[in-house]
């Protein structure tokens, strides 16, 4: 059932529905984060490093698709905020056809590439036939993995962000069952860690379908609503684009910096990779304050409500940046106990508790930027979240993540300093591009 989002405590409503989400994102990226401590229990560096490699590839698949899949949930917002359950259905099947065409597409295209992806990210001689493995496994799940993200965006555009918690809960508890036997009983490795992920998506797909017939939504999807709508597929396209590409070039990025440390050698790599693991079950509260501003302010901006929608971006700042600021000063304690649970490699960890200091920065920064990201999508200009990212990427993290590897081949430290020095630069555009449309009346 459709939850209106327009009334009432604005932080209450903030965390009546970040809250689901954020448990959703960290039971996703426990999801991850599983395949690669299993694997470490009962595999080698080897092992890890494909498992981590191969799920990085998979993780930047999955962020484009939920960047695509954001569009979606602006304009169900919009329409469930001014009432109108018809336009509502219409987008919910355009939806339904859009992604269905993609998901085949992206299926073949990427099998047919699975070798020259893991020849262009450098991936350690070690852990090549590994990663081809995971990837092969993986690439055939998409369908599944595009019908999980586009059912859950669709239940919160609609301010239903519990639905899409229970979907993971099942999938997350089913790959770790799947995980233990394929990786552990079976010593398949790479290739069970990929079979337990994508049978367990397929598994939360079909929970969620059951779901999709039990609840009544008050919302009707006509066969009519199936066929291709230039006018809704290009506002949900408007807002998903930008999104998209903005966060598959943070993904891209990511790779760059793995290929940077895939060619410093194995420890480097498997260190980099599990940092990055870690890094995304940390970033949950930033992340889903992004996809709570963009569907809490599209919901508002549909009735007319552009002052409650500013007061969300409010709040959802100062939740991040006092949330990034604790874990920032946590993590310079415990970083090396965390990088312990994953390996017993004493130089691995040694690395990336290196990485993981100096990255963990970012959390005090990027959850900033990703709360103004959410703002402007749900007014239709997620361009600016593409500028700002693509500026700190090309400026920044890239350059910065290469010229550190370099210049200081002894220690991480510097080149996890990339990722906040970014993130300080896309605050900056993003607070100027407020300020300058605010000014402009371009913001209600």
């Amino acid at each position: 059932m459709e939850k209106n989002l327009t009334t009432g405590s604005v932080s209450k409503t903030i965390i009546y529905f970040a809250l689901p989400y954020l448990l959703s994102y960290f039971l996703q990226t426990l999801y991850g984060m599983a395949d690669l401590f299993i694997t470490g229990q009962f595999c080698g560096v080897d092992s890890i490093t494909a498992v981590s490699n191969g799920s990085q590839v998979m993780h930047m698949l999955t962020v484009i698709i939920v960047g695509l899949a954001m569009g979606t949930t602006v304009v169900i917002g919009r329409a469930i905020g001014a009432d109108n359950k018809e336009n509502a259905g219409v987008a919910i099947g355009n939806t339904i056809t859009l992604f269905m065409v993609l998901s085949i597409v992206l299926t073949v295209v990427l099998l047919a590439l699975v070798k020259p992806i893991v020849s262009l990210i450098a991936i350690p001689e070690e852990a090549v036939s590994g990663t081809v493995a995971y990837l092969i496994i993986c690439f055939i799940g998409i369908p599944f993995i595009t019908a999980y993200n586009i059912i859950s965006s669709i239940f919160r555009g609609m301010g239903d962000s519990k639905s899409p918690m229970y979907f993971i809960a099942v999938a997350c508890a089913a790959n770790i069952v799947l995980d233990y036997l394929f990786i552990g009983a079976c010593s398949l490795g790479p290739i069970g860690a990929a079979l337990g992920t994508t049978l367990a998506q397929t598994l939360s797909v079909i929970v969620s379908l059951i779901a999709i017939k039990v609840k009544k939504t008050g919302i009707h999807v006509s066969a009519n609503a199936l066929k291709p709508q230039r006018e809704v597929m290009g506002e949900i396209l408007k807002v998903g684009i930008p999104v998209a590409i903005q966060d598959g070039c943070i993904q891209v990025a990511f790779i760059i910096i793995t290929m940077i440390a895939n060619h410093r050698g194995l420890d480097t790599s498997a260190a980099v990779g599990i940092v990055e693991k870690i890094i995304s079950a940390i970033f949950i509260i930033p992340s889903s304050m992004l996809a709570t501003v963009s569907a809490l302010s599209a919901q508002n901006i549909g009735a007319g409500k552009h002052d409650r929608a500013a007061l969300t971006l409010k709040y959802a700042t100062f939740i991040t940046c006092t949330y990034g600021i604790v874990v920032a000063i946590v993590m310079q304690f415990i970083a090396s106990g965390l990088l312990g649970l994953f390996t017993s490699d004493s130089n691995v960890v040694l690395l990336g508790t290196q990485y993981m200091r100096s990255y963990i920065i970012d959390t005090m920064f990027a959850g900033v930027h990703f709360c103004f990201s959410g703002y402007f999508a749900a007014y239709g200009k997620s361009y600016i979240g593409f500028l700002h990212n693509i500026i700190s990427i090309t400026f920044v993290r890239v350059p910065g993540s290469y010229l550190a590897s370099k210049l200081f081949p002894a220690t991480l430290f510097p080149m996890g300093l990339a990722a906040p020095a970014g993130s300080v630069l896309s605050v900056m555009i993003c607070v100027a591009a407020f300020v300058y449309l605010k000014r402009r009346g371009k913001l209600g």
